[in-house]
């Protein structure tokens, strides 16, 4: 258990994924009702996949190391920085001949898959001749140069590979998350214009009417406050608000037992705050959007709690934070709203491009001019309603001359 929390610490969490078998009690039962009860074995659960090309890999690996006594005391004993340095990895030579004939099997494996893809996609293109060595190279999860074993170098590359991966995931999903939305109002757009007039007022006084009732819900708590975790303590835990202790509270929901609430048991916070706003039976609430906030509203936590960013947050963490004001006396919370504008359809030479909204973006290039004298050269640039279509003039410079809408 302690070698996969070490690897939590590492980023090997994502928001679906929980690389860990626990003993979990439900959060939305009477916990009451379950404190006698006698100990029951808990089925593994099988973790998720990452979402990494070399996922499955990865998983195997950590099996492996489990299974060897030297290496999981070791672990014991580790903390975070000989992880990072590298120091941790050196511990793999001790292990027994057993693990490391399995590790050794692992690699070549992994490398024999890699090779097999390699050469499919070369195959595609019809470009067998080039050298799949070199193209081995772009993997950095292993060290290619030595595939029949599995070395101290293999466990620090993939420790760091892995890191490196999952540490952008967030990133990459607010990024998707931008582009989602961008084309899901893109296309509404493009089918309003194939309407008539009638019918595209139908349609838009249909959408304003949705948007309406999905705004129309109960007050959200701000995310990790008092009022927000009294409310998961009384309809989710089934206990008195009145008997609210956050060091119970705490130790209900670490529910792989480990020390820690992770970013998962983080995100199960907020179902019942979620709930008030989104709803995959109504028409108006999109559940892309609610899982956007369920991570806006972790990160926020993460952001207040988790002082030494090591994407888990201590029992001392948390007591912590609950003597803070902002706990007591928390700002308003709003969720995201729909991104309506979030975007603009750039027209230029080659057709028209989406823009996301605070993204640069090159408007115009007048070809075989690299240096235009602003003098003698005039500018207008006009922006079409995407409802009537009327092109109205939003900016224009001529020499000294500028003017913006």
């Amino acid at each position: 258990m302690r070698w996969r929390t070490i690897l939590l610490w590492y980023g090997f969490l994502l928001v679906t994924c929980l690389l860990a078998a626990v003993q979990a009690v439900p959060i939305d039962i009477d916990k009451t009702k379950v404190q006698n009860t006698e100990p029951v074995e808990s089925a593994k659960i099988e973790p998720p996949d990452t979402g990494l090309y070399y996922d499955e890999y990865l998983k195997q690996v950590i099996d492996v190391l489990e299974t060897d006594k030297h290496f999981r005391e070791k672990l014991q004993k580790a903390d975070i920085e000989e992880i990072k340095s590298g120091r941790l990895s050196k511990e793999l030579d001790l292990v027994s001949h057993h693990v490391r004939t399995k590790l050794d099997e692992l690699k070549r494996q992994e490398v024999g898959r890699l090779r097999m893809l390699i050469k499919a996609k070369l195959d595609s293109l019809q470009d067998i001749g080039m050298d799949h060595q070199a193209l081995l190279k772009q993997f950095d999860h292993l060290n290619h140069m030595n595939p029949d074993k599995f070395e101290s170098t293999d466990l620090d590359m993939l420790i760091k590979a892995a890191t490196n991966d999952l540490e952008q995931y967030d990133k990459t999903r607010h990024e998707e998350f931008k582009k989602y939305e961008m084309m899901k109002e893109h296309e509404r757009r493009e089918y309003l214009k194939t309407l008539d007039e009638e019918k595209r007022k139908e349609e838009e006084s249909k959408f304003e009417e949705m948007k309406k009732k999905h705004e129309n819900h109960p007050k959200v708590n701000h995310p990790g406050s008092k009022d927000q975790l009294k409310e998961v303590w009384e309809e989710a835990d089934g206990l008195d608000p009145n008997d609210f202790d956050p060091k119970t509270f705490f130790k209900l929901h670490d529910v792989n037992g480990d020390g820690f609430l992770d970013e998962q048991e983080l995100e199960a916070l907020f179902t019942k705050e979620l709930e008030k706003v989104y709803d995959a039976q109504n028409e108006e609430d999109d559940m892309v959007e609610m899982e956007e906030e369920r991570l806006r509203m972790r990160e926020h936590v993460m952001n207040e709690v988790d002082t030494n960013k090591d994407r888990l947050v201590t029992l001392e963490e948390f007591l912590k934070a609950t003597e803070k004001k902002e706990f007591l006396e928390p700002d308003s919370w709003e969720v995201i709203k729909p991104t309506l504008n979030g975007f603009m359809e750039v027209v230029m030479q080659g057709g028209k491009h989406m823009v996301l909204l605070n993204n640069n973006v090159t408007i115009c290039k007048v070809p075989g001019f690299p240096l235009l004298d602003s003098s003698t050269v005039g500018i207008r640039w006009y922006l079409q309603d995407h409802r009537s279509e009327a092109e109205n003039k939003v900016f224009e410079l001529y020499g000294d001359s500028k003017h913006v809408r």
